[in-house]
Formats: structure tokens, C-alpha cells, sequence
């Protein structure tokens, strides 16, 4: 590293970092975050990028306009990895800025915290079944088909509208265009889901329901494409990330049975267990931008057009910020994660995605105040070949 720069002129490191325990901060990570800010890497698939792990850097740079995610040449843009949806550059660099903004306006009123205060006895209830279903199983039974699945799919399609008969075409297709190895797979998933929410739309204008996609089908000046791309970027990002965060924090209660028992004992601690539960995972790999022009980021000279990964993972761990940033604690009050991004592409879900996660992990403590896992937390495994890389499987007893 140049002390003088706090720039890692190390070999560039490769992505994805090498994870042997589900739940211990990645050693590369954990080796980049000493060594300084900003460091070269390698994507999945090769291509050159800055990574950035410093938290105050990160969080700066969320905000920050000369990054974006779309690129002048995107056919030859440096890619993260093989996925249509996030593997690369998003849109058009002369009206991203506007499009994004117009896509906020339209989903905000959506996402009012009226509107997901009156959700949440909807998600208690749904979370309740799940429960039920779950407790007339034999032990041992997987808690990710289980409830972190289930509870995601079933709420964000309640709330747009998409019937049950199709929820799992929609699970199958949203997990093709999440396929970060296969490129032909993720496109062809993503196609799927356009088709389907294409029309869906047009069902929906014969007869609207009281549902997301029904207000965005009749919004003025909205089009069928538009609403469709809508609802079907908020199915795929309603599902997957929330999915990962119910298994994880489940797991982090699970693996010291103590944190179970207190989260039990105290139900207020359950806020601030959940942000914890965000904070923790060490993701590694980081959000995708690109630089609109030359820029200086902690003495890394960054080029117009070359990517730059802000790594939330990383700076969610950054001993900075956090004390003891691998202690996994439900009573953490210090500091702020970044899991939701920050500024102007804070998720526009994070309030759907806590109130699920409170109600998972309430109702779990509560009615199954034994549970214990049924394997060793090390043997298991993240599912890697998807964005968000939550468990393949919980196996879980009581």
C-alpha cells in the first residue's frame, strides 16, 4: 500500500472473495480493510476495478455524482460477473439521472410508512402460517423453504398484485435472471419476468384490484413497459435480498443459542437485533458504479468509464466505525450499516424488508423457543452462483 495515497498497489485481488465459514468476515476482506481504502481487483469474470471498504468513503461516494451505474460504451464496460441485471452498466448516461428519479417518484408513494404500518399485521399473519406449517413437521426441516423463502415471495406479490397460482413461475424466473455465472440464463430470466409483468399489466387494466401494479398500470402517462419494468424490478428486489437477510439472521441467533434466548426474553432488543442482522453478513464484492469522469478517490486515480465497486460489506465492518466489527451483537447501537445503500438510491424497500425481518424473527424466538440447528454451522453453504448469496439450505430442530 502507498502510505502516502492510502491506495493498495498490491497484485489485485480476486472477486468473489474466498468465505470457508458462512458468517466469519471473508480473510481477504478482513486483509484489504487494514491494508487501506481503496484497493485494484479483479471481477468475477476478470475485468480490472477499484474496490472502496472505507465506511465514511462508501457512504460519500452512494452520494456521489461523477459515479453512476450506466457507461457510454457498454459493450465493453468492465462487468461484475455474468448477470443481466446487475452484471454490468444500467441505462443511458445522458438520462440516467432523471430516469432514476422519475422511477423514485413513481414508487414512493407506494412505500409510504402509512401504508407499511398498515402492512405489517398482513406480514405477522402470513409469518403466523408459515409457523403453523412448520410446527406440524416432523423435525429436522429446512427453515429457508420453510419461512425465508415464503414470506418474501408471498408478501411482495400480495402487494403488487401478482395471483398465487403464479408465484413460483415468477420464483423460477427471478432466480434465472439472478444467475451470475450464466449470462444466456439471466437474460433469458429476465425476459420472462418482462413478459409475464407485460401481462400482467394489461390484466390488470381489465381489472384492477387494490395492488401496486394495478395504481402503476393506471398512473398517467405511465406505459405498459414501464409499469412492467416497475413491478417486476420490485418483485426480484423484494424477494431475493430479504430471503438472504431471514436465513443469515437466523443463523446468527441460531449459532449462539444465548442471542436466541435474549431476543426471546427481550422483545424490544428485536429493532436493533435486526439491524445488526443487516450489518453483520459480510458481504463482499460491493455495488457497481461507474466513473463519469476522472476523479481522485483517496489518491486512487480513477479514469472516466472504469468501475468502481462500493463494497457496503466491507464498511459495514470497518473497526472505524463498529467496535468489534466480526462480534455479531443483537444490543449493537454504534454506527450506521450500509446495507441499504445511502442518499439518493437508498432502497426505496428498506421499511418492507425490516418489517418482515422483525416479524420473522419475533414470531421464531417466540413460538419455537427451543429451536437449535440440526448441523454444524460451518457445513453450511451460500448459494454463490446468485446476487445475493443467503444460505442454500437451515436444516433446524426443536
Amino acid at each position: 500500500m502507498d502510505v502516502h495515497t492510502g491506495v493498495n498497489k498490491g497484485s489485485a485481488a480476486q472477486l468473489p472473495f474466498d468465505r470457508p465459514h458462512p458468517l466469519h468476515t471473508p480473510p481477504e476482506q478482513r486483509r484489504l480493510l487494514a491494508q487501506g481504502p481503496v484497493h485494484r481487483v479483479r471481477t468475477a469474470v476478470g475485468h480490472a476495478a477499484w474496490l472502496v471498504t472505507d465506511h465514511a468513503l462508501v457512504r460519500a461516494l452512494l452520494d456521489d455524482a461523477r459515479l453512476g451505474r450506466a457507461h457510454p460504451d457498454p459493450d465493453n464496460a468492465a462487468r461484475t460477473g455474468a448477470s443481466a441485471l446487475f452484471g454490468g452498466p444500467v441505462g443511458d448516461p445522458a438520462t440516467e439521472d432523471a430516469d432514476h428519479a422519475r422511477m423514485r417518484a413513481l414508487l414512493r408513494p407506494h412505500f409510504t410508512p402509512g401504508r407499511m404500518r398498515a402492512l405489517r399485521p398482513r406480514v405477522a399473519r402470513i409469518t403466523a402460517g408459515l409457523l403453523d406449517g412448520l410446527a406440524r413437521r416432523d423435525p429436522p426441516a429446512d427453515l429457508v423453504t420453510a419461512l425465508a423463502l415464503p414470506l418474501p415471495v408471498t408478501v411482495i406479490c400480495e402487494l403488487l398484485g401478482v395471483p398465487g397460482a403464479d408465484r413460483d413461475r415468477f420464483g423460477a424466473w427471478a432466480r434465472a435472471a439472478a444467475d451470475v455465472t450464466d449470462r444466456a440464463r439471466s437474460e433469458q430470466g429476465l425476459a420472462d419476468l418482462f413478459g409475464y409483468g407485460r401481462e400482467l399489466v394489461e390484466r390488470k387494466r381489465a381489472e384492477p384490484g387494490d395492488d401496486v401494479l394495478s395504481r402503476l398500470a393506471a398512473a398517467e402517462g405511465v406505459s405498459g413497459d414501464e409499469a412492467a419494468m416497475l413491478a417486476m424490478s420490485l418483485l426480484f428486489a423484494g424477494y431475493e435480498t430479504t430471503t438472504a437477510a431471514i436465513g443469515l439472521g437466523a443463523l446468527l441467533l441460531l449459532d449462539r443459542p444465548v442471542h436466541w434466548r435474549r431476543l426471546r426474553e427481550s422483545p424490544d432488543l428485536t429493532a436493533s437485533a435486526v439491524e445488526e442482522v443487516l450489518r453483520a453478513p459480510a458481504r463482499g464484492g460491493g455495488i457497481p458504479r461507474y466513473a463519469r469522469t476522472d476523479l481522485d478517490i483517496a489518491g486512487a486515480h480513477v479514469r472516466a468509464g472504469e468501475l468502481v465497486l462500493l463494497d457496503t460489506g466491507a464498511a459495514n465492518h470497518d473497526p472505524a466505525v463498529f467496535t468489534d466489527p466480526d462480534r455479531f451483537d443483537p444490543a449493537r447501537r454504534e454506527g450506521a450499516h450500509m446495507s441499504f445503500g445511502h442518499g439518493a438510491r437508498y432502497c426505496i424497500g428498506a421499511p418492507l424488508a425490516r418489517i418482515e425481518l422483525q416479524e420473522a424473527l419475533t414470531a421464531l424466538v417466540s413460538r419455537f423457543p427451543g429451536m437449535r440447528l440440526a448441523v454444524p454451522t460451518e457445513d453450511l453453504s451460500l448459494d454463490r452462483d446468485v446476487l445475493v448469496a443467503g444460505l442454500t439450505s437451515l436444516p433446524v430442530t426443536w
